[in-house]
């Protein structure tokens, strides 16, 4: 998994950050936060790693470089944001749910999967999702 230490032996339990990882990958998967029923994967295919476009042409990137590419400037928000605050905009505005709470185990869980689809990138604050 990505060199995380998921696992120790053949039974062991996975580290808490390959459980994180784990946990932010199945939430971003299958996830709706109480909205119109879609997933974070509904925008983003490949469980974030394929480029989608949606059936009335919109595009969303892959996410293999979110976590590098944050902290960022948001022209809409008129700020700084970080990774934490692009997830509770898409929450919010894309699936029509309840944004995860900074801090809380289910945000903690999705900057981890987020961040380790952008290990070994090169750090490129402000930069582009690719």
């Amino acid at each position: 998994m990505l060199g995380f230490g998921a696992m120790v032996g053949a039974h062991a339990a996975p580290s808490p950050l390959a459980q994180a990882i784990a946990d932010g990958k199945h939430i971003f998967i299958h996830d709706t936060f109480g909205g119109r029923g879609t997933t974070c994967e509904s925008c983003h295919k490949a469980a974030g790693m394929g480029p989608t476009v949606t059936p009335n042409g919109h595009k969303f990137p892959s996410l293999s470089n979110a976590a590098a590419i944050f902290p960022r400037y948001s022209p809409r928000a008129g700020k700084v944001i970080t990774i934490e605050d692009q997830i509770r905009g898409c929450v919010a505005g894309g699936l029509g749910g309840k944004p995860p709470a900074y801090g809380s185990k289910t945000m903690r869980s999705l900057v981890a999967y987020l961040t380790s689809l952008s290990q070994g990138k090169p750090i490129d604050m402000g930069g582009k999702p690719k």
